[in-house]
Order: C-alpha cells, then sequence, then structure tokens
C-alpha cells in the first residue's frame, strides 16, 4: 500500500474497518451452523487470497512474504491468538460477559499508544475511550438482561481479556513495522486459516456450510475478515490510533442496528443510549484533544 499517504487519509481508511467489522454479526449469522474455527480457516484462506491478489495486481509480488520472523509473530500472534481466545472465551463464559472484557481492546489501544515515540495522550481521549466503554456496556448488558459475574467463569473471563490485550498490542505495535508492506497481511491471514484448520480438526465437529451459505461464508471473507484487516494495519501505521481506537467502539452499536434493519434484533432504549455515549465519546476524543 502506498506509504505517501497522509495521517488524516490513513484514518479515514482505517474507519472502513470498523464499519466492514459492524456486518460480522449479521453476515455470520447466515453462515448457519459452521462451526467458529472452521469458519475462522474459510474466511482467512479467503481474506488471504484476496491480499495476494492485490498484491500481484500491484505488481508488489508474493516477494513480499519474505519478511524477518518478528513481522511474523507479531502478524499471526496478533490475528490467530486474537481469534483462538475469544472463541476459547465464547466457550468458557457467557456470551455477554465474555463479548465485553474482550472488547476492552479499544480503551487498551488508546492507553498503550502513550507508549509509541511522537505519540502523545490527552484526558479527552481516555474520557472518550471511557464513554464508548459504557456505552458497550448499556448495549451487551441490555442484550444479555444484565451481567452477573461468576467464579466459575474465570478461565473465561481471562481468555477474554488475554484476546483483548492481543488484539490491542498487535494494533498499536503495527506501528513500530510501519516499513513492512500491508500486503504482508495475506500471508498472517493464510497462516491463520491453517492454525485455525488445526484447531478444528482438534476440537470441532465438522459441519460445513450449505447452499447459500458459502455466499455468506466468501462475503465474510472478502470484506470483515479480508478487506477490513488491510485497512486497519494502514489506519494503525499511519493514521491516529487514539482516535481510531475510539472509534471502535461505534462497532457493536452499528452491528446491532444492522441487526434491527435486517429484523434480526429490536430496537431498544439501551441502543439509544448506547449510541448516545458512543458518538458523545468520539466527539470528546476529536474535539476537546484537538483544543
Amino acid at each position: 500500500m502506498s506509504r505517501a499517504l497522509s495521517g488524516r487519509a490513513a484514518t479515514l481508511i482505517g474507519f472502513t474497518a470498523i464499519l466492514l467489522w459492524s456486518t460480522l454479526a449479521l453476515a455470520t449469522s447466515s453462515t448457519g451452523a459452521v462451526p467458529p474455527f472452521l469458519l475462522t480457516a474459510l474466511t482467512f484462506t479467503v481474506g488471504g487470497i484476496v491480499g495476494l491478489l492485490a498484491a500481484m495486481v500491484r505488481g508488489v509480488g508474493l516477494g513480499v512474504l519474505r519478511q524477518p520472523w518478528p513481522v511474523w509473530l507479531h502478524g499471526v500472534g496478533g490475528l490467530f491468538g486474537y481469534h483462538f481466545f475469544y472463541f476459547s472465551a465464547l466457550k468458557l463464559a457467557p456470551p455477554a460477559e465474555a463479548g465485553l472484557i474482550a472488547y476492552l481492546w479499544p480503551l487498551l489501544i488508546v492507553l498503550f499508544s502513550a507508549f509509541l515515540p511522537g505519540e502523545r495522550l490527552r484526558a479527552a481521549h481516555v474520557a472518550g475511550a471511557l464513554m464508548g466503554l459504557a456505552g458497550t456496556v448499556v448495549l451487551l448488558g441490555g442484550r444479555a438482561g444484565g451481567f452477573g459475574f461468576t467464579p466459575e467463569y474465570v478461565p473465561g473471563y481471562l481468555a477474554a481479556a488475554v484476546c483483548a490485550v492481543i488484539w490491542s498490542v498487535y494494533s498499536v505495535a503495527s506501528r513500530r513495522f510501519e516499513a513492512v508492506p500491508t500486503e504482508v497481511v495475506a500471508g498472517f491471514c493464510l497462516a491463520t486459516a491453517a492454525l485455525s484448520a488445526v484447531c478444528h480438526a482438534l476440537f470441532e465437529p465438522s459441519i460445513w456450510p450449505a447452499g447459500g451459505e458459502w455466499l455468506a461464508v466468501l462475503a465474510l471473507g472478502i470484506g470483515p475478515v479480508g478487506i477490513a484487516f488491510y485497512t486497519w494495519d494502514i489506519g494503525m501505521k499511519r493514521g491516529d490510533i487514539r482516535l481510531l481506537g475510539v472509534a471502535s467502539y461505534a462497532a457493536p452499536v452499528l452491528s446491532t442496528l444492522l441487526l434491527v434493519i435486517a429484523g434480526f434484533a429490536a430496537p431498544s432504549w439501551t441502543l439509544a443510549v448506547a449510541c448516545a455515549l458512543i458518538v458523545g465519546g468520539a466527539a470528546v476524543a476529536t474535539l476537546l484533544a484537538r483544543r
């Protein structure tokens, strides 16, 4: 990808990843009973192929995949590590609680960005991220009818916390690998697909997509699991990391709105409150931080 992008352009490109991730729930609901690791293997294979095709069209070539081992550890560890612990959390704890803990990653991105050279963390960034977190708590708590943390689910809570840390570290550390072309993410996707296939063989029954479900798998692989990871890489390497972190809290709200529009969920006051908190948090982070 072009290294001549301005910070603003890279941030806007990063926003597209958030928009694409907001379609995950709707698209995933159309894949039937395909187990999570198998779905990950299939969609990341598609996402990796998308990246390789883009690299060849751009004239970059497959040689771009020849990178030092720290690059691969960072990329594969981030993509596969996040999904492995996220799916583990969903199996070991109630989805609402696990999802809430896992969604600490936008706040962690904002906080961890302070460790990057030349970055300055302002109170407005933290306030905006906390407002976004509050909106997510309201939204997920409303879906589940409230939260009830119990000791027996501690392993699941820990797995969710680990996946939040992994994704936030992967995202922020991408700035350290700014010289690495974004096309390398294709290799990360294919490696994640291979590891997910191994996990599927070890832990899951084989339930393959049927009929039109293959179209949903293809759409997931091209968009939320394909293009989104490439645009996120651009945003993290050259855009406003803190603003993207705060804006990431919009994904669950947009996801719920899409489910409401599609008839899979009903509108509620919790959705309205969550929207107000998350939009307000983004405004605080953007406007007050600039002042």
